[in-house]
């Protein structure tokens, strides 16, 4: 019983980290085709943050969903993929703009980054059942 609470343990860490590098190769990927976007059709740049919003969401989702194979806790696994990807991708984002801003901005971040992943965890977790 002991051994398979591990392994349970294990490969729910396992999904979390696979959810998490998947969601920012997402993410890095987005945000070049939004860059390309904006620049060819003069996107107002009132709308980037609530375009990069969008990008963080529907990686973390889609993350979730190829990553979760396990239908339980899915609510803590999401909430972990989104927590931890959001606190990676301040840091990769960061290092490629050259600075970092530490402000409430990175509190905004993680907490929709929490949510958004709960909630696509929830949903990878029932899809599964």
């Amino acid at each position: 019983m002991e051994n398979e609470v591990k392994v349970k343990k294990k490969s729910a860490v396992l999904e979390v980290l696979k959810a998490v590098i998947i969601a920012i190769i997402i993410s890095l990927v987005a945000v070049l085709l939004a860059a390309l976007i904006i620049k060819l059709f003069n996107i107002p740049s009132g709308a980037i943050p609530i375009i990069n919003q969008v990008i963080k969401g529907v990686s973390v989702l889609v993350a979730c969903l190829i990553s979760f194979k396990m239908p339980i806790n899915g609510w803590v696994k999401g909430i972990a993929a989104g927590f931890f990807y959001t606190a990676i991708a301040f840091v990769i984002f960061s290092l490629l703009d050259g600075a970092f801003k530490f402000d409430l901005s990175i509190l905004n971040d993680l907490a929709i980054g929490c949510v958004s992943g709960c909630v696509s965890g929830v949903i990878a977790a029932n899809i599964r059942k």
